[in-house]
């Protein structure tokens, strides 16, 4: 991409809520960011991001009825990046089991969401993390604090990832039992933490992944 130039990231608009703030964060952090389901611009886009609230089973059922499941698969086939947001993070694991129902995710890391074992849910407000070795996202942002809205999490980390291949970037948070706050894994990186309600650090997080998109110059 020429320098200066905004990259372009689609935000999957398939029903999950209210997203705008995502694609406003998107655009103050250096983005042309557009909420968007045209399947030709996704595919396009320079980055994909997926956002997700409420309910794993609702967001996971949502994402196939518009057949979003399969605008990532082929994103992350073609080594093309996709950051996911709370609930748009834990399908991208096998599993979630809230309140007695198990969901089918997209499966694209081994692994379960879970309900955390703390004495108050929802985990709601700014909570440090521990920013994973070789994390991109979180250059220079290893002393700040982010914002958490929710009560499920993936507490273990299944992928066992062998050389060649590079070592996921993994991000822990605690409230409770630690859980995964962050995971970097090559085309695909997620947050557990809202980036878009997190200010200053949450816009600089955005803005670290944008340069990874190999895009403007922010």
């Amino acid at each position: 991409m020429t320098e200066g130039v905004r990259p372009l990231v689609a935000v999957l608009d398939y029903g999950s809520g209210n997203v705008h703030s995502a694609v406003k964060a998107l655009v103050a952090a250096g983005a042309d960011a557009r909420l968007t389901s045209d399947r030709a611009l996704v595919q396009e886009a320079d980055g994909l991001v997926v956002p997700g609230v409420g309910a794993f089973r609702a967001v996971a059922e949502a994402l196939r009825a518009s057949r979003g499941d399969e605008l990532i698969e082929r994103r992350l086939a073609g080594d093309r990046p996709v950051l996911g947001i709370c609930v748009g993070m834990q399908v991208f694991f096998e599993r979630g089991v809230e309140r007695g129902v198990d969901t089918e995710g997209l499966g694209q890391w081994p692994g379960v969401v879970t309900e955390l074992d703390a004495p108050v849910l929802p985990h709601m407000g700014w909570n440090t993390v521990e920013a994973g070795a070789g994390s991109r996202l979180f250059r220079g942002l290893e002393q700040e604090r982010f914002y958490f809205v929710h009560s499920f999490a993936v507490q273990n980390w299944l992928l066992d990832v062998q050389p060649p291949f590079p070592q996921p970037a993994l991000t822990w948070c605690t409230y409770g039992v630690p859980f995964l706050a962050a995971v970097e894994n090559g085309p695909l990186s997620a947050t557990q933490f809202h980036p878009e309600k997190s200010g200053a650090a949450g816009i600089r997080l955005l803005s670290n992944w944008l340069e990874g998109l190999g895009g403007a110059t922010l």
